[in-house]
């Protein structure tokens, strides 16, 4: 079977059908410089933690000190609050290269890269997208969403220069901070990205996007699983950027009626279809060649 990767994942990335393969690009498992040079994601300024036990505990693990991430299966675990699950998301800060934890800390999650059996297919009115091969629980971590870095002004470019015919797949990612700040992050898998690059919008999806933060501020965009996800289906965001997919999460901004002619429709045929993908206005001018305009609120 043809595999996507060129052997640079940990598994194999099939693709389907035989004798069929996406427009050319430069695979890497992770996000790389752009070519603005503004931010460079494999550079470590984060500190490391001074833990000598095989896996790192909260709260004497300055790594932790917002609590645990993930589960000892490495499973994402719920942000609650007086028992009820919060619709924003806390910061995930994972163990980085210069802690001292081991390789099987629990708080090493995304920074692993891929470990599931999952399949780039061509669909029916969709173009190129993937899905799972074998299933996948709820809070599993699945794909990075890699690519270009990029700064404001070379994002900004990059979409002005797309004509509506050509596929985007820049995102633009905003962090709300609890203070009123805003932290942005472009990645662009155009010319360089990962499997995440053929992910589809759904507005009924099964995986949701969170910032994961290993050697510096620069994140990591992870994909993790919104529920038990079946062998066979195809695995889907949105990309309007609800937190774990709660309703009215969302801060992408509406379009008015008069340029829903010039929005990208939408197939993903769920019951609750927008008919349109989303954009964000606020970002570029033309819906047309909007990025994925994806946004968190954070505690």
């Amino acid at each position: 079977m043809a595999e996507l990767s060129g052997g640079s994942e940990a598994v194999a990335v099939a693709l389907w059908p035989p004798g069929e393969a996406p427009p050319a690009f430069q695979y890497s498992p992770e996000s790389v410089a752009g070519a603005d040079g503004q931010l460079d994601p494999t550079e470590v300024t984060f500190p490391g933690c001074p833990c000598r036990s095989r896996s790192c505990a909260a709260p004497a693990c300055p790594c932790l000190r917002r609590g645990h991430s993930y589960s000892s299966q490495g499973l994402l675990l719920a942000q609650q609050q007086q028992g009820q699950e919060q619709p924003f998301s806390r910061p995930v800060f994972e163990c980085n290269s210069l802690c001292c934890c081991g390789e099987g800390c629990q708080n090493r999650v995304v920074q692993r890269g891929l470990r599931l059996r999952l399949q780039v297919f061509r669909t029916q009115r969709k173009g190129w997208g993937v899905r799972a091969l074998r299933p996948i629980p709820a809070g599993s971590f699945v794909c990075e969403y890699a690519g270009e870095v990029l700064g404001f002004a070379e994002a900004g470019r990059r979409i002005q220069a797309q004509s509506p015919q050509e596929p985007n797949y820049i995102i633009a990612v905003r962090e709300h901070l609890h203070d009123g700040r805003v932290m942005e992050t472009f990645v662009d898998p155009t010319r360089v990205g990962n499997v995440g690059r053929f992910l589809n919008h759904s507005c009924e999806p099964n995986l949701f996007m969170v910032p994961v933060r290993v050697d510096s501020m620069v994140p990591k965009l992870a994909l993790f699983a919104a529920a038990d996800i079946a062998a066979g289906e195809e695995l889907t965001y949105d990309y309007s950027g609800r937190f774990r997919n709660f309703p009215g999460a969302s801060r992408e901004h509406k379009a008015p009626e008069e340029e829903n002619s010039l929005r990208k429709p939408c197939y993903c045929g769920s019951r609750t279809c927008a008919s349109f993908l989303p954009w964000d206005s606020s970002l570029f001018s033309t819906p047309a060649s909007s990025p994925q305009p994806f946004s968190l609120q954070h505690t």
